[in-house]
This record gives C-alpha cells, sequence and structure tokens, in this order.
C-alpha cells in the first residue's frame, strides 16, 4: 500500500484558529518573560547596592532607547501572559470550552494584551 501522507508539512501555509495562536503565544511569552527575569536579577542587584549604582542604572532605563524597547517588550510579554492564564483557569472552569467560545475568548485576551502594550508604551516613554 503506497502512502500518500506528505513527508514534510509546511506549517506556514496551514491556516490555524485564533485559539492555536493564543496557546502559540502564551508559551512563547512564557519563554520571554523567563528570559527577562534571569537577565533582570543582576540588575536589581546591581542597583541596589549604592544610591549611586542605582542611579546610573535608572540613567540607562531613562535615556537609552533600545533598553526602554526591552523594558516595553518585558511589560507586554507579562501582561499577554498574565490575561492568558487567566482565560485558561476560566476554561478550566468549564466556561467557553467550545470551539466559538475558545474563539471570542482568545480575541477578547489578544486585545486586552493590545490594549495594555499601549499602555505600557506610554507609561515607559511618556512618563
Amino acid at each position: 500500500m503506497k502512502n500518500k501522507r506528505p513527508v514534510n508539512l509546511a506549517i506556514h501555509t496551514m491556516a490555524l484558529p485564533i485559539t492555536a495562536y493564543a496557546s502559540i503565544l502564551h508559551r512563547i511569552c512564557a519563554v520571554i518573560i523567563w528570559f527577562y527575569s534571569v537577565a533582570l536579577i543582576p540588575v536589581i542587584y546591581y542597583a541596589s547596592r549604592t544610591q549611586q549604582q542605582f542611579d546610573e542604572v535608572t540613567s540607562y532605563f531613562n535615556d537609552l532607547f533600545f533598553i526602554q524597547f526591552l523594558v516595553w517588550g518585558g511589560l507586554t510579554a507579562l501582561a499577554y501572559y498574565c490575561l492568558a492564564s487567566v482565560k485558561h483557569f476560566i476554561q478550566e472552569f468549564g466556561y467557553f470550552e467550545e470551539l466559538s467560545g475558545g474563539i471570542a475568548i482568545s480575541r477578547v485576551t489578544i486585545g486586552l494584551a493590545l490594549v495594555l502594550s499601549i499602555i505600557a508604551g506610554g507609561w515607559v516613554w511618556l512618563v
């Protein structure tokens, strides 16, 4: 019998539902948060030693766009991760488990995350 299944699946040509994208993004944000926490611990330690070192770290955060962009990215990842975790808790209690409900709650989660991302950007760059 001849096997007619494809050997290599071209993932980029498949149309995934929004629930899959929400789940994948949740996992990506978890990895991003993990890396941010590993990088942030030495920075907090360094800044907590003396007032001069604290002022030095503060000036980096206030003056360098790249650092501000990293902070915004970390806050955005944290916001989405927290919202998606709440989404998963809601679904674990038996709500929005069917496909239409899962799509709706995924859209709400991504929409709220975009709003929080904009707020975080305003906080990082305008305050």
